[in-house]
Parts: structure tokens; sequence; C-alpha cells
């Protein structure tokens, strides 16, 4: 069996070129990046008692990056000192995260493949599925792939999109049609999942939900901001007992 989506990754390989266009089409993510990063730092700080006043917070730790694209959550915490892994299944987004990642002098190990994929001897302290769950095929496969290759007492962050008409309305009609940050079709409104049924799916693999956040877009800062909203956006935080 596979998680993967042949047409989904089809869709991101002819965006491959483009992932490091801050203006181009993944503007979005580059916008959306400082307040992942943020919030990914402060739950790892809490739960691995990092400090975050040292300019490399995330040293000794393992993180893996799944749907890593071109490397735009990769590089980030590589410069924080993290030991990063970064998979994908298109070639393409490897190929350009590998290119841009030398260029910037960063040593991050990409690699070609799915989670299923991997070996579960060489686990993680850290996994990060940030707007993936809703482009793969056989999610409790690949949600059952990811809870075996973190450490016990590891983190898991997953951050997806909520099935509500809000969500429709913004990412879809929004975002696709209306602002054009995204391609007509990045998205299947019937794919995306509500929390509660990601809580079920996560908790049942042995994680404990630690915190669960809506992340919304200002329109007058342009910013990014994390609040309680989560009928769009949210990301789901999980600790592995």
């Amino acid at each position: 069996m596979t998680t993967i989506n042949k047409d989904e990754i089809q869709k991101f390989s002819n965006l491959a070129e483009e992932w490091w266009d801050v203006e181009g089409k993944f503007k979005p993510l580059h916008m959306f990046n400082p307040i992942r990063i943020e919030h990914i730092l402060e739950l790892c700080s809490i739960n691995f008692g990092l400090n975050l006043i040292n300019n490399k917070p995330l040293k000794h730790l393992k993180i893996l990056d799944i749907g890593c694209g071109g490397g735009l959550i990769c590089e980030p915490m590589a410069r924080l000192g993290a030991d990063v892994t970064g998979i994908d299944a298109s070639k393409k987004n490897i190929e350009v995260a590998k290119i841009h990642s030398e260029k910037s002098g960063l040593k991050i190990k990409y690699l070609n493949c799915s989670p299923e994929k991997m070996s579960y001897e060489n686990k993680f302290d850290i996994v990060l599925n940030l707007e993936v769950v809703e482009h793969v095929e056989n999610l409790d496969l690949y949600l059952e792939s990811c809870s075996k290759l973190i450490k016990k007492g590891g983190l898991m962050f997953t951050a997806t999109i909520n099935r509500t008409f809000s969500s429709y309305i913004k990412a879809i009609i929004g975002a696709e049609y209306v602002l054009r940050w995204l391609p007509i079709g990045t998205h299947d409104w019937n794919k995306f999942l509500k929390p509660e049924e990601l809580v079920e799916k996560i908790s049942k693999l042995n994680f404990k939900i630690e915190n669960i956040k809506g992340l919304e877009f200002n329109i007058i800062s342009n910013k990014w901001k994390k609040g309680e909203n989560l009928s769009v956006n949210y990301i789901i935080t999980g600790k592995k007992n």
C-alpha cells in the first residue's frame, strides 16, 4: 500500500521551480512560515526545555519534515541547529530543495520517498506534517507510518485545513479564484479534515494531544496570527506516549 496520490504529486512537481520565489505561486507559504516556525519553537521549548535565547536552540534534536517541498521549513529548522531530514514524494521537489540548501550552505538530508518507505529504526524527536494530510492517499496508513518514526516523548505537528463553509469560501474561492494566491485546483474541500476527526486518528496512535491552535490571516496587517479560531487553518501538536 502507498500514501502517495500521483495526481497531487504531479500538481506540485509542476510548480517545483517556483518554491523559492517569494512572489511566485508559493508566496502564501512564505508568508505563513514565520507563524509556523514561532509556534513550533514555542511548543518544542516547553517539551524539550529549550533555551530560545540560544541562536541554535534546536541543536541535538532530529527533525523529519514530511512533504518538505522545496525545503521552506527544513532550512530555517537547520539554521536553528536541528539535524534535519526532509522527504517528499516528488523527485523534482527534492532536486530543488537539495540545490537551494547547498547554495545556502546548509547540511540537510533530502530523500525522495514517503514515510511508509522509511526505516522505522531511525526515529526522530520531531515530525512535521505541515499542509500535507489533505493531499495524501490512505490517511490512516500515512499517520501510522509517521507515528512509527517518532521517539517516545517526541512531538508531531500536523497542520491542515478544516472542512467548513468558511474554509471553502476562504481557502478555495478566496485563495484560488479571487486572490489567486494558489493555482486553481490546489485543494479539494472534501479532503479537508475537521479537528475532531484528526484528533481521534492521532490519539489512537498513542499520542497525547498537547495543543490545538487556529491560524488566521489578518488582511490589515498582511500577516498570519495564532488564535482559537479553528474554522479554516489549524495545527495540532501531539506528544508520543
